[in-house]
């Protein structure tokens, strides 16, 4: 997650691995309370398989693996965050 979070700083979509994290990421409109406007929420072991590449952004959406909502919930462009592991 802080991988993600210095690769793209912003405060517009709000990123979710309950019990474990939540970060604010994507330069653009931002909020002060309750739930922003863009929301994905991701179980930790689906984030490491989208982290180093196991796994495309369209196939854990496809498959229901991730929960995305509002216009700029998408993290195609930053995934993987790691490679050749």
């Amino acid at each position: 997650m802080e991988i993600l979070h210095k690769k793209v700083p912003g405060k517009s979509v709000e990123v979710r691995i309950p019990p474990y994290a939540a970060i604010q990421i994507i330069t653009g409109t931002s909020h002060k309370r309750g739930t922003p406007p863009a929301t994905i929420e991701i179980t930790p072991r689906v984030w490491i398989e989208l982290a180093i590449g196991e796994i495309s952004w369209e196939k854990a959406l496809e498959d229901g693996l991730v929960l995305a909502s509002g216009l700029r919930a998408d993290l195609s462009p930053y995934l993987p965050l790691v490679t050749g592991l």
